[in-house]
């Protein structure tokens, strides 16, 4: 059956569009852990680390942390490519609106005796989360790769495939660690580090798919046809 057949038309999104959101979706993914605590330092004037990424959603960076993960969204339920991406792009964008809107568990600082409701969309923020971060690993695992067999086709296989596996692995940890209520003694909480590097594994992996990446390499490395310079 081809796509035709089949009700979708490939060419419903050019290609430029495609390579647009993914690269969308790859910078605001590989950006925000970095920008989210650096950002949270300057408006404090102090040196304070997160709990956890979510936990931004009760500093000042409320606004930055809803707005990417609702921007997220937004191109991912854009996103086109075929049927199936289709699907799972959309089904993953409306994990990531729900999860900026259902907050984290507020801090113990914030308040020290949540209500029902506050642990309730608690509950709800942390399973849309895992829904995200499921869509995204998926992606990474069995979407993105290709079989065309050429080595630079080979090497970003490969990153798709590690992206894919920390994704997995990070997300399985984070749950373990809540389950097990397990902390170690480091400035930085088991869960902002699970979050952060998840995020910016599939930051990496959209980017590389996006083919931004190797468009800065050709443009920086001449042709062997070029003329020197």
């Amino acid at each position: 059956m081809t796509h035709r057949d089949s009700g979708f038309d490939p060419q419903d999104q050019d290609p430029k569009t495609v390579q647009r959101l993914r690269f969308g979706v790859g910078l605001i993914g590989f950006l925000l852990p970095i920008v989210l605590p650096i950002g949270n330092i300057i408006t404090s004037a102090r040196l304070t680390l997160l709990a956890s990424m979510s936990a931004s959603y009760y500093t000042h960076m409320r606004n930055v942390f809803v707005g990417s993960l609702c921007a997220i969204g937004v191109f991912l339920i854009c996103y086109r490519h075929d049927r199936r991406e289709d699907r799972l792009s959309s089904l993953a964008g409306l994990f990531a609106i729900l999860a900026a809107l259902f907050p984290t568990l507020p801090p113990a600082s914030v308040a020290p005796h949540p209500s029902h409701l506050q642990t309730t969309v608690g509950v709800l923020h942390l399973c849309f989360a895992a829904g995200l971060f499921g869509v995204l690993a998926f992606f990474c695992l069995r979407l993105f790769g290709d079989g065309r067999g050429q080595s630079g086709h080979r090497i970003h296989n490969w990153v798709y495939l590690l992206c894919g596996w920390v994704i997995v692995g990070c997300t399985v940890m984070i749950a373990a660690a809540g389950a097990l209520h397990f902390v170690w003694d480091l400035p930085l909480t088991l869960t902002y580090v699970g979050e952060a590097v998840s995020v910016f594994a599939f930051g990496v992996a959209w980017l590389v798919k996006s083919e931004a990446i190797g468009a800065v390499t050709s443009t920086a490395s001449p042709g062997p046809g070029a003329a020197p310079a």
